[in-house]
């Protein structure tokens, strides 16, 4: 798990850092229409930049491991057979 937890994150972390970079090169949060005259500080804005990109980058790299499982790591029950629910096909011990 924390090993799928870091082909997640790492690789957003290193596409938000330069994403970042590209935004404010292009956009200064001080010059910007800010909905319902909420303008924030430049430092604010970097970090809601930056924690956006890194969300963004990491919802794509966790569809890429999502994609990525095989049909068996997916499907595979994780429940001992004793303690699957009533009604699961894999509930006896002999299956």
């Amino acid at each position: 798990m924390k090993e799928r937890l870091a082909w997640i994150l790492w690789p957003a972390f290193l596409v938000a850092v330069p994403g970042v970079g590209v935004v404010f090169s292009l956009f200064d949060p001080a010059e910007m229409d800010w909905p319902w005259g909420l303008a924030p500080a430049r430092l604010a804005a970097y970090t809601l930049g930056f924690l956006f990109l890194w969300l963004l980058g990491a919802c794509s790299s966790a569809l890429t491991c999502l994609l990525s499982l095989s049909p068996y790591e997916r499907d595979r029950c994780t429940l001992a057979p004793p303690t699957r629910p009533a009604g699961c096909p894999k509930r006896s011990p002999d299956l």
